[in-house]
């Protein structure tokens, strides 16, 4: 499946262990982060998200040292316009997928490593429901509290990005370009606002233009921030994007639009292609059906033959099965 711009800005960003250590930092008590050796973060392969999901939420899977053991942390990107009621009961699906691969590799072990859930959230209206697992359960509250030992619990780390102001953003311990990303997936819903705003924060663009690999990050945010745009009016954008991020960013930015450009060109071949195969293909089954019916029935009327070649697919396979067992031209071509 082809990411979305979220999920490859995401993953290009937060899935470099500098940036997310620093975002976590940010999202954990601080007592919990002070125990986490983020010296020792590492990424993990692979992704638990449920494939129909893929377009609107991105997930991270990290180990660390914590004190003398080694802990899971899942982070999980939303970024859709609802909050979702269910998902403490989602996390939970996807930390069994993880501990179920633990399992495949270390088929001795006794005990599981444990696994911190982190939600960074981001929606139109903000995060509105449980981050309780305990809490989804329809259960009486006393009754509860005598089955809270049977049942699972946990809370996952919510990080709710909804409503930040720009300047909490700005003022947030964590890397420049982790800041600068954030502010964008906080600002995506109006890609036009966003560029409006984006003269404000060039001086965090600048610094993370002059950290270690900073201009391939930069050209990863403009991307992000034209594959976003309305592709109906694609050079709006652009033009006032080149104004609001200045001029060393010139060159990146007409570099990233050529290739969209290019990238346009070239999906709009492959279509173009993949149709024509598909017409193909469908005038080859109208050859195959005429011919069927003029062995069953004789020469056709002009009007009949009409209505094949205008048919689609799914009415040519329909008379195809019928041709050979009806008893007339109608009752072949009854639509069904």
């Amino acid at each position: 499946m082809t990411p979305t711009p979220h999920d490859a800005l995401f993953k290009s960003t937060f899935g470099q262990p500098e940036h997310a250590a620093a975002a976590l930092r940010q999202a954990l008590h601080a007592a919990l982060a002070a125990r986490i050796d983020f010296a020792s973060l590492a990424l993990q392969p692979g992704s638990f998200i449920d494939e129909a999901l893929a377009a609107s939420h991105s997930d991270l899977l990290f180990t660390a040292r914590l004190e003398r053991a080694s802990v899971f942390i899942y982070v999980l990107f939303e970024h859709q316009s609802t909050t979702h009621p269910l998902m403490a009961f989602r996390l939970l699906t996807y930390m069994v997928r993880i501990w179920q691969g633990y399992l495949e590799r270390h088929p001795r072990a006794t005990r599981l490593p444990a696994i911190l859930p982190v939600v960074l959230h981001h929606s139109e209206t903000g995060w509105s429901a449980a981050v309780s697992f305990q809490d989804l359960l329809d259960v009486p509250p006393g009754t509860l509290a005598l089955m809270a030992e049977h049942v699972p619990q946990f809370r996952f780390v919510l990080d709710d990005i909804s409503q930040e102001t720009d300047e909490a953003l700005r003022a947030r311990a964590m890397t420049a370009l982790g800041r600068l990303v954030l502010w964008c997936f906080r600002r995506a819903r109006d890609p036009e606002d966003l560029v409006a705003r984006l003269s404000a924060w060039r001086d965090v663009v600048q610094e993370v233009r002059r950290a270690p690999d900073g201009g391939a990050a930069l050209v990863r945010v403009w991307r992000y921030i034209l594959g976003i745009a309305d592709p109906r009016q694609p050079e709006k954008l652009l033009q006032r994007l080149l104004v609001a991020a200045g001029p060393d960013a010139e060159e990146e930015i007409v570099t990233i639009a050529d290739y969209l450009r290019e990238e346009g060109r070239l999906a709009g071949e492959r279509e173009g292609r993949l149709a024509g195969e598909r017409e193909g293909r469908l005038e080859g089954q109208r050859s195959t059906l005429l011919k069927l019916l003029r062995l069953r029935f004789g020469e056709l009327p002009e009007p009949i033959e009409a209505r094949i070649r205008a048919a689609d697919a799914a009415q040519i396979e329909g008379w195809t099965e019928r041709v050979l067992t009806a008893p007339t031209l109608d009752d072949a071509l009854t639509e069904r």
